[in-house]
């Protein structure tokens, strides 16, 4: 086995340490002979140094490789949480380029001159939006719940329905994040079904709040009940106790479609909740934020406390997300967001754009057809809701190999595979895509 230094002595290597730097080739170099060690332990023939060298070199260039790239997403989820939920508006990317390309009045009071308030630059439109009477951003819904409980709740019970103490995507827990607040979770109903009574008769006074919690990506069918926000906030207020809607979805138009059951940020400020949370990467269409509206009195003492600080949103946030309100507010803008867009598109019109990718391909040799496809809205909104798709369909011996060329290409292709074939679905290749889609499937099909 050679030593590191001799390796890093080779030519090949060398030129690689002047392209690639000592630290980055250094460490291939002693990945590569541990690798090589186990190899021979195991009773392999030991590798020639070409072969060294060619490992050391694969192992360079994996390694500097950006770990965050774009992807095409072919899965047909449309807020696809692993693939960074909601992609932005071309507003909203010129609006983040613009803002981190230079200084910006994020905390300056172009009027005045004056220091500004970084709160108080999208409150205006999220009001708008929600009918709130205040509003706050901060880094994510996650902690737009946190804050809320904590700077309202810390040392006093929160009454919240079994059926909605829950766990959503990675590991986050309801009854967690109420311990990490300080407040003491109170369970009331049963988990199918929950009365406003439970509410009532849980009630003392060191009741702090009545929480509804957004069911995410599970739903219950069947022998089940809850109460409407109405119901509930009419209840909450004649006991003097403050109600908090977890929206989840950041929606703030009135739901159609398959996000019917999804309720409006607006509609639970209109049915008399006191303070809404929900997230902008989600039905909103914005990179991630999370936004607490409602009472003034309470949006204000959220912002006062220390933890705001600690979860506020940065420029980069704040821009992505004043575009696309911008876009919500604007009469016929809303196309402009792309959720908004593939939530509204329909089969035909995907059917054509597989018609013209199967055409292609198939004269390049490649086999592929159209399939009827199920899409999903994803992001732990309206669960069990299919959306109706196309999909293109790649046979292949063995799909799970395919869709591993897919993942490797450049740029990676995300796919679903059935027993024989690899599905792309149209529904979430987003416009100005389907040349990049094609090429890597060219590319992954050549390899054999």
């Amino acid at each position: 086995m050679p030593a590191v230094g001799t390796v890093l002595a080779w030519p090949a290597v060398a030129a690689l340490v002047g392209r690639y730097g000592h630290p980055v080739v250094a460490s291939a170099v002693r990945r590569v002979l541990a690798a090589e060690r186990g190899r021979l332990t195991r009773g392999a023939r030991a590798r020639t140094p070409a072969a060294l060298v060619a490992a050391v070199a694969s192992t360079v260039t994996t390694g500097v490789q950006p770990p965050l790239r774009r992807v095409v997403n072919g899965t047909g989820v449309v807020l696809h949480t692993n693939l960074g939920r909601a992609p932005l508006s071309a507003a909203a990317v010129a609006a983040v380029a613009e803002i981190a390309a230079g200084y910006s009045s994020l905390e300056l009071d172009l009027g005045s001159g004056r220091r500004g308030d970084r709160r108080r630059l999208l409150e205006r439109w999220l009001c708008d939006l929600t009918g709130a009477e205040a509003a706050l951003v901060v880094n994510n819904g996650a902690a737009a719940l946190l804050l809320a409980l904590t700077a309202h709740c810390r040392g006093r019970a929160v009454l919240v329905s079994r059926g909605e103490a829950i766990e959503i995507g990675g590991g986050f827990r309801i009854p967690e994040i109420l311990a990490l607040s300080g407040a003491r979770l109170i369970d009331i109903g049963t988990t199918n079904r929950t009365r406003v009574d439970d509410y009532r008769r849980a009630t003392d006074g060191d009741t702090a709040a009545w929480l509804r919690v957004h069911p995410s990506n599970f739903s219950t069918h069947g022998f089940v009940g809850r109460p409407d926000t109405a119901e509930l906030a009419l209840a909450a207020h004649a006991l003097g106790v403050v109600l908090l809607v977890d929206a989840g979805s950041g929606l703030v138009h009135p739901a159609v479609g398959p996000v019917a059951a999804e309720e409006a940020m607006p509609a639970v400020i209109a049915a008399g909740a006191d303070l809404v949370l929900g997230s902008g990467d989600k039905l909103l269409g914005a990179g991630q934020a999370g936004i607490a509206a409602g009472r003034r009195e309470l949006v204000d003492e959220l912002a006062r406390h220390p933890l705001a600080r600690v979860l506020r949103a940065d420029k980069l946030q704040l821009a992505a997300l004043q575009a696309t309100l911008l876009a919500h507010v604007m009469p016929g803008r809303l196309v402009e967001v792309p959720v908004a867009r593939m939530l509204a598109t329909r089969p035909p019109a995907l059917r054509r754009r597989v018609e013209g990718w199967v055409g292609e391909l198939t004269q390049d040799g490649i086999a592929a057809d159209l399939v009827l496809s199920q899409g999903a809205v994803g992001g732990g909104t309206t669960p069990g809701e299919a959306l109706p798709s196309v999909a293109l369909r790649l046979p292949w011996p063995r799909p799970s190999l395919l869709r591993q060329r897919l993942l490797a290409g450049e740029p990676p292709v995300v796919a679903r595979t059935t027993r024989d074939a690899v599905l792309i679905d149209a529904l979430t290749v987003l416009p100005g895509e389907d040349r990049w889609l094609l090429d890597a499937v060219r590319e992954a099909a050549r390899r054999d």
